[in-house]
């Protein structure tokens, strides 16, 4: 899953290691903070951030700001970074050990967010160093417009033609802003910008029927120049590339400090990267034990039926879906709330393939009215050798489960109707990965697939290569490997081919510590479960651990913990 995020992380590429010093500044105590005023703030923060990120507000559902850009000049940049880290240093302030444990979580969560943001703004320093932003803000700005039917075709045509005619601008800046940019980053945003020429053209252009002529040639004219732009701007990356930085790690002091602050982890990257090579071995063996090992490499060649064309492909995925759910109603896995919306499988995007080589899950935005949410899957090539086609060709459940239902789409969309706004807000990936991957193998052992099927196999290959992501996350960003040994990883000990390597290895390049939310919180989840069902004793049943588990939002694990065992323990592991 690759949705845009509001904590940002997700996009946000790191480069240069800091020290943790500027973190730790803290003014003296506020001590008449009150839980009231907690929230008061947190209200004000996502107003503030959702008309200063206003790509991002639209495609999390809030068309307010759908005419403009994100705004990077050097002062608009600076005057963000500055309010985040003001704001930050006053909910650090507050002493809140007299607040009841649903507030003081809830000062917990908005403190992990703002520590995200500030990371980014700090550490990460994407303006100057990550020419990927100023392209996705141009990808995303017309994505967000189109993917969903919010308003008229006309209103969203017009909306469009504002944002195309800032998009020269934009990358005008951008170039001044890429003071240190990073070459790996850089390669990635020209592969992106020169394969965005069919969102523009074909995609977009679906929304310009109603527009009078004057209109429709003003939307032409603005396309035709962001394309133009966007191509010069891949230019003048590709003139810098043998100048630019190859990759700079932040460090293991701040990849711990990501852990420990914005995750709320009871572990290190050392003990991260341990637990990945445990689950490593161990998928690896499983697979080894299978009666036909050969199960774990998908082969459309085993398949029943090879779907004719790209058609036919997005039409096999979504047949299976009535299948899942009805085996997990019958088996009383999970609740589906009535309001849950549509789950569809739709073409990928080109200009998203450079980074999602499998396709990503683009969930119900924290404000969307529409329920429906979409799985974005490659395009179809029956010889195609990328491991998530041949695996959605011979059985697509196991993937469909990750996206879907009892995956993200659920997960997520149970999430977003929680009040608790900060609740509601907070968008812990651990948790939303770790969630979709445990499902993938709930589903294996209460039953779903039969033993020594291709599904079995697919599951254990997936788990494999999630663990093998630990590795690579692990060591690009503390700067023990190069990339080109995270993708020689990625096919050695993952068991993945040159293409999904490659693209899982910029994924990881791309987005620090998202690569190790699979395996990790899956694990935290497992140690849940064991835990609950002590508790539980003989009133325990799985289909009520998992209810608990997602009705409280896409929180920290050791939040949950806290929550459904009132066990505070793994939370102050993580906090000493």
């Amino acid at each position: 899953m690759k949705p845009i995020k509001f904590l940002l992380l997700a996009s946000l590429l790191l480069l240069y290691p800091t020290t943790m010093s500027h973190a730790q500044k803290r003014p003296p105590p506020n001590r008449t903070a009150t839980p009231a005023a907690l929230r008061r703030m947190a209200d004000e923060y996502y107003r503030w951030r959702n008309e200063n990120y206003p790509v991002v507000s639209s495609d999390q559902g809030l068309h307010t700001w759908d005419r403009r850009l994100t705004d990077y000049a050097p002062a608009a940049i600076s005057a963000r970074h500055q309010h985040v880290a003001q704001l930050l240093a006053q909910v650090r302030a507050m002493r809140t050990e007299g607040w009841q444990k649903d507030d003081r979580i809830d000062w917990l969560l908005f403190r992990a967010q703002l520590e995200g943001v500030e990371f980014g703004d700090r550490v990460l320093q994407f303006e100057q160093t990550n020419p990927q932003t100023y392209v996705d803000e141009c990808t995303n700005a017309i994505f967000s417009l189109l993917k969903k039917e919010y308003d008229t075709p006309r209103t969203r045509a017009l909306a469009a033609t504002a944002r195309l005619k800032q998009m020269p601008a934009l990358l005008e800046q951008g170039q001044r802003n890429l003071a240190r940019p990073v070459k790996l980053y850089a390669q990635l945003a020209i592969d992106s910008a020169r394969s965005i020429d069919s969102l523009y053209t074909d995609s977009l252009m679906t929304l310009a029927r109603d527009l009078n002529a004057s209109e429709r040639d003003d939307l032409i004219k603005a396309r035709d120049a962001a394309l133009q732009s966007l191509h010069a701007y891949a230019d003048y990356l590709e003139r810098r590339l043998p100048q630019m930085i190859a990759f700079t790690p932040m460090g293991e002091a701040n990849y711990n400090y990501m852990l420990k602050h914005i995750y709320l982890l009871p572990i290190d990257a050392k003990q991260v990267e341990m637990l990945g090579q445990a689950e490593l071995a161990r998928y690896r063996a499983l697979e080894s034990l299978l009666p036909d090992p050969s199960l774990a490499d998908p082969n459309p060649a085993r398949a029943q039926n090879i779907p004719a064309d790209q058609q036919a492909f997005l039409k096999a995925y979504e047949s299976r879906e009535r299948e899942m759910i009805d085996f997990l109603r019958t088996n009383n896995l999970v609740t589906l709330p009535a309001y849950l919306g549509r789950f569809e499988i739709r073409q990928l995007p080109d200009a998203f393939k450079p980074t999602s080589p499998g396709g990503f899950m683009n969930p119900p935005g924290v404000y969307d009215k529409d329920a429906t949410g979409f799985y974005f899957i490659p395009t179809y090539s029956p010889q195609s050798k990328n491991f998530y086609i041949r695996a959605a060709i011979e059985d697509p459940r196991p993937i469909l489960g990750h996206e879907g239902i009892p995956g993200h789409f659920l997960q997520l969309s149970i999430a977003n109707h929680l009040k608790d706004e900060i609740r509601r807000q907070h968008g812990d990936g651990v948790f939303v990965e770790g969630w979709a991957l445990y499902g993938e193998e709930m589903l294996m052992r209460t039953g779903l697939y039969p033993n020594n099927s291709a599904a079995q196999g697919q599951i254990l290959r997936l788990a494999r290569y999630r663990a093998a992501r630990i590795g690579v996350d692990v060591n690009l960003h503390t700067g023990r490997w190069t990339f080109e040994q995270a993708v020689n990883y990625f096919m050695e000990a993952g068991g993945l081919d040159a293409e999904a390597a490659t693209g899982e290895a910029a994924g990881a390049a791309s987005s620090p510590t998202q690569k190790i939310s699979y395996i990790v919180g899956k694990w935290q989840i497992m140690r849940l479960l064991g835990k609950y069902r002590d508790k539980q004793g003989a009133q325990f049943r799985l289909g009520q651990f998992h209810d608990d588990l997602i009705k409280h939002g896409s929180l920290p694990l050791s939040v949950v913990e806290w929550i459904l065992l009132d066990d505070p323990s793994t939370l102050e592991q993580a906090l000493r």
